[in-house]
């Protein structure tokens, strides 16, 4: 299998991932749930792997990362747990569902929302960004790229801007973590969403939020932290505050692998091989005369997610092509992002997408080029 799905999630992992899985898994018990070897064990994992994160991130304070399931339930946690009613909230047309529909939900209960409109790139003009701020915006939430065109968004500048108006700003790191240099302090990152299956290599069912000190953050579960087990009431101690319930040890421990991965290859290099298969892709592709790409040209202004659309050919049958007949993993529909289809103008058809990730080859790619050149040879 040739797999182009690594923006829903990559593989294959590291084999150090693989490893540590299993060896949690045979050796590890329940962490911060008692003083025996095994769990002492599973408590030292989770405590390394948020050192490992602190480090890709430049977080100083390891106990300010809340490992979740996903960056669905992170961004969940810090829309709601930070948003009041009366509040407004910036975002933008790029959204995918897992920022917009908890938006959509607590706009249903007195929270504002305004949407900032990119253009058909992709691209987001932080002077828009700066002229939608009312007096009771309170945050800026926002996606650093685009898993529909792999746009990537001017979060420096949208950090200073919410500097320069005393914001919070939430920053939704699916498709960049691992990719992408994030640096929460000369970024002005207050909250950050990341997955732990995608650029960071780990399982699924591992993710993360980081929480600057000083945001006030609600729970949106309470529940056995572990710590303070003589109080009814939900410690308000971090990350204890919003880890309630058995983490995924074996997950996490997997990710802290994928992170020391990614340390000792270089986030430069990941991103240099990403950039040159994705430029390889991009021009096989305009040689198709059927062929519409979506997204900036340039490949220095997007990640590896390369979105197209053969004329008059159903995505899907695009993709179930690429699948069976050359043995080719790739997604197509609306990808959880209608916002951002509409914004291209994909809604109705939706799009075919190639997710590429650091162990795809020049060679993968020439076959993917040749694959959907054969296929566009079958419309009319």
């Amino acid at each position: 299998m040739i797999y182009f799905d690594n923006a829903a999630t990559s593989w294959p992992k590291p084999e150090s991932v693989y490893k540590e899985v299993d060896r949690v898994l045979r050796n590890c018990g329940n962490p911060g749930r008692g003083s025996h070897t095994m769990a002492l064990e599973a408590g030292r994992v989770i405590f390394e792997a948020r050192q490992e994160i602190c480090r890709i991130f430049n977080i100083k304070d390891p106990m300010r990362i809340a490992f979740t399931l996903n960056t669905t339930e992170a961004l969940n946690i810090a829309l709601k747990g930070v948003l009041k009613e009366g509040d407004h909230v910036i975002t933008s047309s790029m959204e995918h569902n897992s920022m917009i529909r908890p938006l959509m939900a607590l706009q249903g209960i007195g929270i504002e929302v305004t949407i900032v409109k990119a253009n058909s790139e992709g691209k987001i003009d932080p002077d828009d960004v700066k002229k939608a701020v009312k007096k009771n915006t309170k945050m800026i939430a926002m996606t650093h790229a685009s898993n529909v065109t792999g746009t990537i968004m001017p979060i420096r500048e949208i950090g200073n801007i919410a500097r320069e108006m005393n914001l919070i700003f939430l920053v939704d790191a699916a498709q960049t973590a691992g990719v992408l240099d994030i640096d929460v302090e000369s970024q002005n990152i207050h909250l950050l969403a990341f997955p732990g299956h995608k650029g960071l290599y780990g399982p699924q069912g591992t993710g993360g939020l980081y929480i600057k000190e000083g945001i006030d953050i609600k729970t949106i579960k309470e529940g056995g932290t572990g710590s303070k087990s003589e109080s009814i009431y939900q410690p308000d101690l971090m990350p204890d505050k919003l880890e309630s319930g058995t983490p995924n040890t074996p997950g996490i421990a997997g990710l802290k692998e994928g992170v020391k991965f990614i340390r000792s290859v270089g986030i430069d290099v990941i991103r240099e091989h990403e950039k040159q298969l994705t430029k390889m892709l991009i021009e096989g592709l305009k040689e198709i005369k059927k062929v519409i790409i979506y997204g900036p040209q340039n490949v220095e202004e997007r990640v590896g997610v390369v979105s197209i659309r053969i004329k008059d050919m159903d995505v899907g049958e695009i993709s179930y092509l690429l699948d069976r007949e050359f043995g080719i993993a790739t997604r197509s529909g609306l990808h959880c992002a209608s916002l951002a289809h509409s914004t291209i103008g994909t809604l109705q058809t939706g799009t075919l997408r190639f997710g590429i990730g650091y162990f795809n080859t020049e060679k993968e790619v020439v076959e993917a080029i040749k694959a959907i050149e054969a296929i566009s040879h079958k419309t009319p």
